[in-house]
């Protein structure tokens, strides 16, 4: 699939102007903030339709997207840890429950704080390895199976309340599986967290609240790179329009994600993962996908 480049950096959404970056919008809105993998829906969509790869910067810069529909959806919570953790300070209660788990979720930024760093020239850069439709397959196979286990072997009895450091942490360091392109970072942190036994509605919100800092660093060191890439007018406004549609789309996949979890469970999100690996294997393979 042919790729663009602005200054090195992966800008395919330029070239596939207005209408079709807002349809992309929608998938990618979707698929964000779901343990499906966006990067391999944004690679399979295309594929079928005969249009560009968007390009990982595309995919980065849509995290301001998720950031706003997480922000949004989840509101309440978010200014309730906020409001508790100003009033912890101010009474100078560092063993407030409200504050800690604030600390944590920074702590449990880190580890892909670093790691994004240290990678970022290897994951935006054109044509990169990590890209390729064999990893992305095999990440979305993996994903599935250990959403599998986690469904198979987990009580699914505790609630955000009981998580602790070492919960944040193990979420955390997990978070970071989402740099290679296929895992998800919504699927590699909703995972662990379910391993960690906590209930599946309230496994996804400790997914989101704990991926704010990340997503939101995310899409503005994106916004930044693309800054000095000298994206031009038309590529801005592109990538506005899909940003727009991106953030409506995924506060309606964080409302069905929710509502799935709480009258079902992950088992939809595993079958469906594991077919879109196997999608991608094939037609990789068979010639169908490139």
């Amino acid at each position: 699939m042919a790729t663009a480049c602005t200054n090195g950096l992966d800008t395919g959404f330029v070239d596939l102007g207005y209408m079709k970056v807002a349809a992309l919008g929608v998938v990618q809105g979707i698929t964000e903030l779901l343990p499906i993998s966006s990067t391999a829906h944004m690679r399979i969509v295309p594929a079928l339709l005969g249009w560009k790869d968007p390009g990982s910067a595309f995919s980065a810069a849509m995290q301001l997207a998720a950031l706003a529909a997480v922000v949004s959806y989840f509101w309440s919570d978010i200014r309730a840890l906020a409001e508790g953790s100003l009033r912890a300070v101010v009474r100078r209660d560092f063993n407030d429950w409200t504050l800690r788990f604030v600390i944590w979720i920074g702590l449990a930024t880190v580890p892909i704080g670093i790691a994004g760093l240290a990678l970022s020239h290897t994951l935006n850069t054109c044509g990169s390895p990590l890209r390729t439709l064999p990893v992305i397959g095999i990440s979305c196979i993996v994903m599935a199976a250990l959403l599998a286990i986690a469904e198979l072997y987990c009580n699914h009895t505790r609630t955000l309340e009981h998580v602790s450091l070492k919960d944040a942490m193990l979420v955390g360091f997990a978070q970071v599986g989402a740099l290679i392109p296929g895992v998800s970072r919504s699927g590699s942190t909703l995972t662990a967290a379910l391993f960690l036994d906590l209930k599946r509605e309230e496994a996804a919100r400790f997914s989101f609240l704990l991926g704010l800092p990340a997503i939101a660093l995310a899409g503005l060191k994106e916004l930044w790179e693309l800054h000095k890439a000298q994206l031009d007018f038309h590529g801005w406004a592109v990538l506005t329009l899909g940003l727009f549609v991106a953030s409506i789309s995924a506060f309606v996949a964080i409302w069905g994600l929710l509502r799935i979890l709480e009258r079902f469970s992950a088992w939809p999100f595993v079958f469906y993962r594991a077919f879109i690996g196997i999608v991608l294997l094939v037609g990789f393979y068979a010639g169908f996908l490139a």
